[in-house]
């Protein structure tokens, strides 16, 4: 058995304006799987299994170089961010506001990555 890749759903109220900010904001590469359904192709990704504390939900967090270059460079293209950049020990983290009421993190690791 070979797993080939994963493939990441993210569920919101507004598709096409989720689909703008990662093919124009984000600048993702695309695939159109018909009917205006784009496949995006994300960067290098690594997975972490935590204790889950009750939890059953899943969390996607964007990883970069230099965070407060990031966070400026998305607000200019008008990304909404929910926090000033802290410390979360693993790195330095924020949360990003997308269309639908997604949130995800955008985090500089302080930590080994896999990538």
């Amino acid at each position: 058995m070979a797993i080939t890749g994963a493939h990441v759903l993210i569920n919101t109220s507004e598709p096409e304006a989720l689909r703008a900010v990662f093919r124009d904001v984000f600048g993702m590469d695309h695939v159109d799987a018909g009917g205006g359904w784009l496949i995006f192709n994300l960067p290098p990704a690594e997975l972490g299994v935590h204790p889950s504390g009750g939890q059953t939900d899943h969390a996607l967090s964007f990883m970069c170089d230099d965070i407060d270059e990031t966070m400026a460079e998305l607000k200019a293209k008008g990304i909404t961010f929910l926090h000033e950049p802290t410390n979360a020990g693993f790195g330095i983290e924020t949360m990003m506001e997308l269309p639908g009421g997604v949130t995800v993190q955008l985090y500089q690791p302080r930590h080994p990555t896999a990538i």
